[in-house]
C-alpha cells in the first residue's frame, strides 16, 4: 500500500511538471510604422489631390507577427491635433466643414509576416452625393495592430486640394 501511494504521488508530480511546459515568449512589443523608407507616402505636409489615386507606401514591422492596419482620413479644419504628430505644417484659417472628405478602411496583412511593405492604391473621389469635397487641411491617420493586439499609430497633417 505504501509503495502504491508513493507511485501515485510520483505520477501526480510527473504530470504536474510535464504540464508546466515552457510557454512561448509573450509578445510585449508594439509594432512599428516606418515612413523613412524610400518613396514613403504620404508624409506630413504632403498634398493629395481629389480625383486622383495615390499609393500608400509604408513599412510595417513586428517582433512576432503583424495583424492588420487601418487608414482614417478626416478634416482638420478646426486645427485639432493627434499626439503622434511631430511636424508642424502651414495650416489654412479655421473653417467650418461643408462637404468634408472622410475615408476609414481596415486592411488585413497576410498571415505569418513580421514585415510588410504596403503597396495600397487609394482612389480619392472629387465629390459625393452632397457635392464637391472641401479642400484644405486633413489628417491621414495610420493604425497598425499586431496579432497579439498591440497597436501603433501615426497621425500626419496633409493638404487635400482640387487641381
Amino acid at each position: 500500500m505504501k509503495n502504491l501511494t508513493t507511485i501515485f504521488i510520483l505520477l501526480f508530480l510527473l504530470m504536474i511538471f510535464n504540464s508546466c511546459e515552457k510557454d512561448e515568449e509573450i509578445d510585449k512589443e508594439k509594432p512599428t510604422i516606418n515612413l523613412t523608407i524610400q518613396d514613403a507616402f504620404p508624409l506630413s505636409c504632403d498634398t493629395i489631390y481629389f480625383g486622383e489615386s495615390f499609393e500608400l507606401k509604408a513599412l510595417f514591422s513586428d517582433n512576432v507577427e503583424l495583424g492588420s492596419f487601418s487608414i482614417d482620413i478626416h478634416n482638420n479644419f478646426d486645427h485639432h491635433s493627434h499626439s503622434t504628430e511631430v511636424t508642424e505644417c502651414n495650416l489654412d484659417p479655421i473653417k467650418s466643414p461643408v462637404t468634408p472628405f472622410l475615408f476609414i478602411n481596415d486592411y488585413d496583412i497576410p498571415t505569418g509576416l513580421k514585415q510588410y511593405e504596403t503597396n495600397l492604391e487609394i482612389n480619392i473621389p472629387l465629390s459625393n452625393e452632397n457635392g464637391i469635397f472641401d479642400d484644405g487641411d486633413y489628417h491621414f491617420f495610420i493604425s497598425l495592430t499586431d496579432k497579439e493586439g498591440w497597436s501603433e499609430q501615426k497621425g500626419l497633417s496633409i493638404k487635400m486640394l482640387h487641381h
